[in-house]
């Protein structure tokens, strides 16, 4: 189970912090990542972790911007956001992806578990 927190609205410029803990699950060789979709547009990949490896991944938009963080105590992980954007408004989602290849990690397809989703609204 994902759950998914700290959305919220801010405005551009703010910054705001995601939380994302899973439950009833090892992590081990699995990824954890967030996505979002805006209204009208397809979910998007925005960062992502393999949990072993600690390796992180971002999309272009975001980088320098965000930073994903893991508590591997909590089995949480965490999108630290900044600089945000009125673009940035969207559903988060995080996600959970069993065995995945650096080349997969941010493809839609590779999770199988998915969070609830929290709603970000970054006004201009």
């Amino acid at each position: 189970q994902l759950q998914a927190s700290g959305g919220g609205w801010v405005q551009a410029g703010d910054s705001l912090r995601l939380s994302c803990a899973a439950s009833g699950r090892t992590l081990s060789g699995s990824a954890m990542g967030w996505f979002r979709q805006a209204p009208g547009k397809e979910r998007e990949f925005v960062a992502g972790i393999k949990w072993s490896a600690g390796t992180i991944f971002y999309a272009d938009s975001v980088k320098g911007r965000f930073t994903l963080l893991r508590d591997r105590a909590k089995n949480t992980v965490y999108l630290q956001m900044s600089s945000l954007k009125p673009e940035d408004t969207a559903v988060y989602y995080c996600a959970t992806a069993p065995r995945v290849i650096n080349s997969s990690v941010g493809r839609l397809s590779s999770y199988d578990e998915w969070g609830q989703g929290t709603l970000v609204t970054v006004s201009s």
